[in-house]
């Protein structure tokens, strides 16, 4: 049986200083390391949560080159710019596993393409839209296959934030549900339902210090 589990979590910012600055603010944590993801135009930062487990600052990269297709994880959605400008956003999750071709081929509905990436000395394989659109609001996470020795998160300092619990909230959960499971990923998120005129939100718990806190 393949397997999967969760990845990673990934917060757009207008910019990684206001994403940041909103982590360290939030978690009361300082995020590092990270790179440049020159085919996207974009570049991250890192806080290391669980073990194999991390939070994702990712924004477009002002010195980097526009590419010719939309950039991944729908930065290029002027909506989704305008609601950045206010503060960051967790917008989806990501999903590990080692035989990423085959999974994609078990989920009940196309998520998107595989890509061969890579930032630094990390390479990786990762499903992604041709248009940059996220996966049923993000509540359905890409995928991604590591290609190196040893995880990302591995390399990342203590933070003192673990994460307890991801809730997705859907219009259509039944639906985003049994995509989950086609994944195997259903024990990774709680899918509840949302009106249908509330958007598709994603809710992090994550323990720290101070208390638990939610980011969505």
């Amino acid at each position: 049986m393949i397997s999967a589990r969760l990845d990673h979590l990934v917060l757009a910012a207008h910019s990684l200083i206001q994403g940041g600055k909103y982590i360290r603010e939030k978690l009361g944590a300082e995020p590092q390391g990270g790179g440049q993801h020159a085919s996207q135009g974009t570049h991250n930062k890192l806080l290391k949560l669980n073990q194999g487990c991390y939070l994702e600052i990712i924004a477009i990269n002002p010195d980097g080159i526009r590419p010719s297709n939309p950039r991944w994880f729908n930065l290029d959605s002027r909506k989704l710019k305008e609601k950045l400008l206010e503060r960051p956003r967790l917008i989806t999750w990501v999903a590990r596993t080692d035989d990423i071709h085959s999974l994609v081929k078990l989920c009940k509905i196309n998520i998107g393409q595989v890509h061969p990436m890579s930032r630094g000395q990390l390479s990786w394989k990762m499903t992604f839209t041709s248009d940059g659109s996220l996966v049923l609001g993000g509540q359905v996470p890409p995928l991604i296959e590591w290609k190196t020795d040893k995880h990302p998160s591995n390399s990342l300092d203590e933070s003192g934030c673990r994460l307890i619990k991801l809730e997705g909230f859907h219009s259509r959960p039944i639906l985003v549900q049994e995509v989950v499971k086609s994944l195997g990923l259903e024990k990774e998120i709680l899918i509840n339902p949302a009106d249908i005129e509330e958007e598709e939100t994603l809710k992090a718990h994550i323990e720290t210090p101070a208390g638990t806190v939610v980011l969505d």
